[in-house]
């Protein structure tokens, strides 16, 4: 049955006060992979003009005004009315939570159910005084299969962004549902009673994914991640692998202040379908060019101290991980971790540094076969019988001590401002 959206002056108060806090759409800053997909008013959804097409985000005066601008965001913890859907002002030390609306526009229910809906955050990893923000939403079946949106975080001083780590999450209206980090890598499905990306059309069924970024002015150090297949020589951002290959991940650490920093922390998050390799983590600095084993296996949860760092001073973690298969659909997974540094200093109080490497997975699932139909037995010949007339034809139709190092080696340091920050490929 078919459901008649009801006029936008009868949805909440709190919503109207939401749809007016939203400034119109700037140019270009929505888009969608049809290259312009139509709008429509709730009047004409009501009056069938959809028909049986399945898409996201583009009634004109819905719920949170025009859907299209459907990315937007304000200061952690701030009243939802101060939501800001093109640009916000912001501040070094201050932490933003990002908004995703996902809406399927269709009236018909759970007769027009939107598959392998995912989000997607894409989050600059530059320095600069304008940094944009873009949300994606995807549906296989949808019209356009792509939609997106931005908004941009802008300071009066050069700025870069850190994810808030285990701060994505999606709301509706049977709950919260906590989304993993790949929300700002390769993606994260979405749903409606579970995240198994089917959201079927109307108000009821939409939600808003959110997601926190913390806004630094001062950068402090660099990290760099990088893997590569067990045994081989050769370092990556991302490398193809199968299920019980074990992989090898790098993260590099640098000082950029020039003063010391004590108690570095360098922690890395795996994802579900790898397995850290137990006693494997070793630590490589000047201290230690042949590289120390760390007794310590909390590198991939609660994180390993690697002591302190004089000015321009490097390190290097290495540890190993098993690829298994907990959790892999069939075709390509991408399984992304992010390794982080915390530093404090002088200057800095818990800075927190990152990037990410890739291992891809191609799983190969075997067709469903149907059953074998049984042999007919052979029925026995009948006598001939005598000719009709002919009738018309029918046809039906860890830790390591305080250690105050140099660099490890020539080249090892990174000294402008465009190598601050390890650049991150956008997986979209």
């Amino acid at each position: 049955m078919n459901k008649v959206y009801k006029s936008i002056l009868s949805v909440s108060a709190a919503a109207v006060v939401l749809a007016a806090a939203l400034t119109p759409v700037m140019v270009n800053a929505w888009g969608d992979s049809d290259g312009g997909r139509p709008s429509y008013t709730l009047q004409q959804i009501n009056d069938g003009k959809l028909g049986d097409k399945i898409t996201f985000n583009s009634i004109s005066n819905g719920k949170i005004g025009d859907e299209k601008n459907f990315v937007g965001a304000k200061v952690a913890g701030a009243n939802v009315s101060t939501w800001n859907a093109n640009e916000i002002k912001v501040k070094d030390g201050e932490t933003y939570t990002i908004r995703l609306f996902v809406h399927n526009n269709s009236p018909r229910g759970m007769q027009a159910i939107a598959k392998n809906v995912k989000a997607t955050f894409s989050i600059p990893t530059n320095v600069a005084k304008s940094q944009t923000i873009v949300g994606y939403l995807d549906s296989s079946n949808a019209t356009p299969n792509r939609v997106w949106d931005e908004v941009t975080l802008v300071a009066d001083e050069n700025i870069y962004l850190e994810y808030v780590d285990g701060s994505a999450n999606f709301n509706n209206n049977k709950g919260d549902f906590k989304l993993p980090n790949e929300v700002i890598t390769s993606g994260a499905t979405l749903g409606y009673t579970s995240m198994n990306g089917e959201i079927p059309g109307c108000y009821e069924y939409s939600g808003v994914v959110t997601i926190n970024v913390k806004v630094h002015s001062s950068v402090a150090a660099k990290v760099s991640k990088k893997v590569r297949i067990k045994g081989t020589k050769d370092w990556s951002e991302s490398v193809n692998a199968k299920v019980g290959d074990e992989v090898e991940y790098q993260i590099e650490y640098v000082n950029l202040l020039a003063e010391q920093v004590k108690n570095v922390m360098i922690r890395d998050i795996l994802p579900t379908n790898v397995e850290y390799v137990k006693d494997s983590t070793y630590l490589y600095n000047s201290n230690y060019q042949n590289g120390v084993k760390l007794a310590d296996n909390t590198v991939t949860t609660s994180g390993i101290n690697i002591g302190d760092y004089n000015a321009k001073g490097n390190a290097y973690v290495r540890f190993t991980g098993k690829v298994v298969d907990k959790s892999m659909t069939c075709g390509s997974n991408q399984l992304v971790n992010w390794a982080s540094a915390t530093v404090n200093s002088s200057s800095v109080k818990d800075a927190v540094y990152k990037d990410d490497a890739s291992v891809m997975v191609d799983k190969v699932c075997e067709p469903d076969t149907p059953p074998e139909t049984p042999e007919t037995p052979e029925t026995p010949e009948t006598p001939e019988t005598p000719e009709t007339p002919e009738t018309p034809t029918t046809i039906v139709a860890t830790g390591a001590g305080t250690i105050v190092t140099g660099a490890i080696g020539a080249g090892s340091v990174v000294t402008t401002l465009g190598y601050y920050l390890a650049s991150r490929k956008k997986l979209m």
